[in-house]
């Protein structure tokens, strides 16, 4: 069972990065290709049938997987990045850390007005990247039509943060404690 080889792969680094985090740490699964490539499998499988314009992958290990996915539906990648990243004319959206504030940027012409947008991130936790993500999109007129995670740390129920955005939530792997 893909889940299973996974958190076998996934290496937990204590106290990262700051104490009392334990940070899922997905470089081991880039060692293997054929692994990487039973995930991209997976999620297509998971995403069959349904419509998508792009994918937005979110900064940074949200590239990794999602610019593959992307690749894998014949269908344009969007880099979500943080402020002053990105070249071209940007629009923002700032949003609150545990430990301060952030701020991501699209560049303006990522995609046409109603363009149906699956968003890809190696992990939720919080959700606050990603619906800081969400929002940004929405000011440029995306349809959410979904999520795509590798992990998921269900315990902190993010879930319930991203379903006015879209119910479709898939995560390949669930820590429930």
């Amino acid at each position: 069972m893909l889940e299973e080889h996974l958190k076998s792969v996934i290496r937990d680094i204590p106290d990262f990065p700051q104490p009392g985090i334990v940070f899922k740490d997905i470089t081991p699964i880039l060692k293997d290709q054929q692994l990487c490539s039973e995930i991209i499998d997976q999620l297509v499988e998971c995403l069959q049938g349904v419509d998508i314009d792009a994918i937005a992958g979110v900064e940074s290990r949200g590239f990794l997987f999602g610019m593959l996915l992307a690749n894998r539906l014949d269908i344009p990648f969007i880099p979500v990045r943080k402020q002053g990243k990105l070249p071209f004319k940007t629009v923002s959206e700032s949003y609150k850390l545990e430990y301060g504030q952030a701020t991501i940027e699209v560049h303006e012409d990522a995609f046409a007005p109603g363009s149906k947008v699956l968003i890809h991130d190696d992990l939720l936790a919080t959700g606050g990247t990603v619906v800081a993500a969400s929002k940004l999109l929405e000011k440029l007129g995306a349809d959410i039509i979904g999520y795509t995670f590798i992990i998921s740390l269900d315990f902190l129920q993010a879930q319930g943060r991203l379903t006015r955005f879209s119910d479709r939530i898939i995560s390949l792997v669930r820590f429930r404690d």
